[in-house]
């Protein structure tokens, strides 16, 4: 039953085929109908493809322009910390530049020579116990023990440690540091003694009714003859009047910022040519005339 069956529905399988192929052969319609929904099968299989295909090239593409972005960017960037750079070298030698014009603008003082020197380190010492910096002067170039060191807003300290080619010097904020000074417009004087960094400068033995205001600019005396008179080192910021001392509590404020300084002043007495002059002839006299003199 089931063999008779499948004869039937091969026998009727090849008369439907040998029909379609006869009438396939007569008008063709078979073959455009396979073309056609061939067309279309290849389309939708390869539609992906192509989709698949588009969007790669424009990953790449994009991908490419990116890269090269971003070397450009790279390079920009570069270039802009190079300019950077270049304008804080140019800014730090124009402030150089105006610190060595405020230097040499300082009027020269009577009877004293100054030249520059450049602060290349600050409180050096096993300790570092003095409140001190280092010049690139020494011995070599004039500095000898007690040179004053000032800038152009006051005095900075005085030379205590001279070497060949470099110096220590005591700022004025020490607490071995003494200064005699005088009120620039009272004219009171006193003696300006260090308390060590930060804290604030005190005016020794000026006396209680001495005329002195906070805010006046206190000036060295040139009593002790290691400064001399006039240059400005500090600000009285207060004065207080005591029932129980002769002296006045007076502090005061430096006028130079210590950590700030990179360059400096350096003094040195010159002797008066006239004085020198006179030495000279009076070296030269003979013997006798002095005898003469000493006689007359």
């Amino acid at each position: 039953m089931k063999l008779k069956r499948a004869a039937i529905a091969v026998i009727i399988g090849l008369f439907v085929y040998l029909s379609l192929y006869s009438w396939n052969l007569r008008s063709g319609q078979l073959d455009r109908l396979a073309g056609f929904t061939g067309l279309e099968i290849v389309k939708w299989v390869l539609w992906p493809c192509e989709w698949v295909h588009d969007q790669s090239m424009d990953f790449l593409d994009k991908y490419v322009y990116l890269v090269g972005l971003k070397q450009l960017n790279d390079q920009l960037s570069s270039q802009n910390d190079l300019m950077r750079l270049e304008i804080m070298k140019l800014r730090e030698k124009a402030a150089e530049a105006e610190r060595y014009r405020l230097l040499l603008g300082i009027k020269p003082v009577e009877n004293w020579k100054t030249y520059g020197a450049r602060v290349i380190a600050h409180r050096m010492g096993p300790t570092a116990a003095l409140d001190s910096i280092i010049i690139n002067k020494g011995i070599a170039s004039g500095v000898k023990h007690d040179t004053p060191v000032i800038t152009p807003l006051g005095v900075v300290g005085r030379v205590v440690e001279p070497g060949l080619s470099a110096s220590k010097a005591m700022l004025l904020t020490d607490l071995n540091s003494r200064i005699s000074v005088r009120g620039q417009i009272h004219r009171s004087t006193g003696l300006l003694i260090g308390k060590g960094e930060g804290v604030p400068l005190s005016v020794k033995y000026m006396k209680l009714n001495a005329p002195v205001t906070e805010g006046e600019v206190l000036v060295t005396s040139g009593l002790a003859g290691l400064f001399p008179p006039g240059l400005p080192v500090a600000r009285i910021t207060s004065v207080e009047r005591s029932d129980i001392s002769l002296f006045l509590t007076v502090e005061a404020k430096p006028l130079v910022n210590m950590q700030k300084i990179e360059e400096v002043l350096l003094m040195r007495r010159v002797v008066p040519q006239s004085n020198s002059t006179i030495g000279v002839v009076n070296s030269t006299l003979p013997a006798g005339n002095s005898t003469l003199t000493q006689g007359g």
